[in-house]
């Protein structure tokens, strides 16, 4: 299904909720029981083929072995292609007797919200929490939940407003107060992750099941999409009621906000140091409390949230936009960090130092091939600009392809951006009609929502097919933080044609 099918139809069917919210929500567990009665079909069949075989074996024998060997092959492809084998969710265990106080707030809010019981929690190296289902059978169910918790989220939280979160998670399996829009969110999550795994799959059996997934995942999806926010609100207010409403605020906002500071400057921060060292000795997940508490200041906190508050809603997520779910809380946003030693990682009692410290570990482990790789890289690069810095300090012209490594390697290891845009300037007055000049200064003033960059990077395009791709992405990456969807669209599709093309060619 194309992006724009599957927009036309949920604008379609979120008319039809705001219309007539009980017969819309009848049709959504109707079809999701269509779904239900598919997979109910199939075992049907592989009953009556059982018996069939089995009653031929009784009254004929050369027809018998014949329909065993065919039967039995056709039996093995659809039980292959039924028993999907999924992986549950990963992350470092921990039990009560580590972390009492933590596993004294899962059981307060698996009471309050009838929420069924975990049987494993896991903390994670995410910024986020969930629940997670891993059927023991299968697509057939008996399910085993996984509480996930990151590490990164509970250094960012206030131990009220990691309640929230979790009563929020909870929320989406809780059995009480909204339990249909619950099982409706299961089953989304259940064929979209079925038709993934089967997509990928080997099994000459699964040609069974893929046409009527690749028409029911996605048109399910579509339909029940206006349930499924809904049901993000129905967690929110489920966080609001076991907490407060300012503490649900409080959570969204910190978790948005935070999560900005650790993409964009905490993580950065710490890779550049490869730069100068060959290999890792920083405490990354020791420092991410003290570093939001201490490294945000008022004006990046404020710039992060306004940033997060101008988001629209996207049909790629059932989650609502940050300033919808607040506006439904009855508050306004407000961004409270925690104060060091005052972050929800305390809730992990005996077990936060060692969790914390396989953590520090496992990522050194991890980044030390690409860190080692970085560092070289930056050393030649350092050594490479110096010596052309070298050439026009001694006066010697640089060829447009040498100036343009220049000015790359300036902002690149040299750390100066005004310095590189300037190289730029001046050799688009020298070489107006070289594609990596053009691509070159039209990229830098995009990325400074300068909109006279958009006409440099469509020439560089005519001069050059080959920047098609990454002149694309720029073009359509402008236009989205511009609000300019259709011409966002435009170029995408442009770069998906290109990429096709090149596919082909190969």
């Amino acid at each position: 299904m194309t992006d724009e099918r599957f927009e036309s139809l949920v604008r379609k069917f979120e008319a039809q909720a705001r219309s007539d919210p009980q017969r819309y929500k009848s049709r959504v567990i109707l079809l999701a029981l269509l779904g239900q009665a598919y997979l109910g079909a199939v075992l049907l069949l592989l009953l009556a083929l059982v018996v069939a075989l089995m009653a031929a074996v009784v009254w004929a024998k050369l027809l018998a072995l014949k329909l065993l060997i065919l039967v039995g092959a056709f039996l093995w492809m659809v039980v292959r292609a039924l028993w999907v084998r999924l992986e549950p969710p990963g992350g470092t265990a921990i039990v009560a007797a580590q972390a009492p106080e933590l596993f004294a707030m899962i059981a307060d809010l698996q009471l309050a919200l009838k929420a069924p019981r975990f049987h494993r929690v896991l903390v994670t190296a995410e910024l986020n929490a969930g629940v997670a289902q891993f059927p023991r059978l299968g697509i057939f169910g008996w399910p085993r939940n996984y509480l996930l918790i990151g590490l990164p989220l509970m250094k960012s939280l206030k131990v009220e407003q990691f309640k929230a979160v979790l009563a929020h998670e909870f929320g989406h399996l809780a059995l009480g107060h909204g339990a249909t829009a619950n099982w409706i969110y299961r089953q989304r999550l259940r064929w979209s992750r079925l038709l993934r795994v089967l997509e990928h799959s080997r099994s000459r059996g699964s040609f069974l099941f893929k046409p009527f997934l690749k028409w029911f995942a996605p048109y399910f999806n579509a339909y029940s999409f206006p349930m499924a926010r809904a049901n993000e609100y129905e967690a929110d207010a489920a966080s609001a009621r076991l907490t407060s409403a300012r503490v649900a605020a409080e959570a969204l906002t910190t978790v948005e906000v935070a999560g900005a500071y650790l993409a964009e400057r905490y993580w950065p921060r710490i890779y550049q140091l490869a730069d100068d060292q060959p290999h890792p000795s920083v405490l990354p997940y020791q420092g991410i409390e003290r570093g939001i508490a201490v490294d945000v200041d008022d004006q990046s906190g404020q710039a992060w949230l306004s940033r997060a508050l101008s988001q629209q809603a996207n049909l790629a997520d059932t989650h609502p936009p940050l300033k919808d779910r607040i506006a439904a809380l009855g508050e306004s946003p407000h961004f409270a960090p925690p104060a060091v030693g005052e972050g929800a990682d305390r809730l992990l009692g005996g077990a936060l130092d060692a969790v914390t410290e396989a953590f520090d570990r496992r990522w050194r482990d991890e980044v030390a091939a690409s860190w080692q790789k970085r560092y070289e890289e930056v050393q030649h690069n350092r050594r490479r600009l110096s010596e052309l810095n070298a050439q026009i300090s001694n006066g010697t012209e640089l060829t447009v392809a040498e100036a343009v490594n220049r000015a790359r390697l300036t902002e690149l290891v040299g750390h100066d951006t005004e310095g590189a845009l300037a190289q730029f300037r001046t050799l688009y007055d020298r070489a107006p009609d070289d594609a990596a000049v053009c691509i070159g200064l039209g990229a830098r003033l995009l990325w400074r929502n300068d909109a006279t960059g958009c006409a440099l990077v469509e020439r560089a395009i005519e001069l050059d097919r080959n920047t098609t791709g990454p002149a694309c992405e720029l073009l359509r990456d402008f236009c989205r933080r511009s609000g300019k969807k259709d011409e966002a669209h435009g170029w995408q599709q442009r770069l998906v044609e290109w990429s096709q093309g090149r596919a082909a060619v190969r």
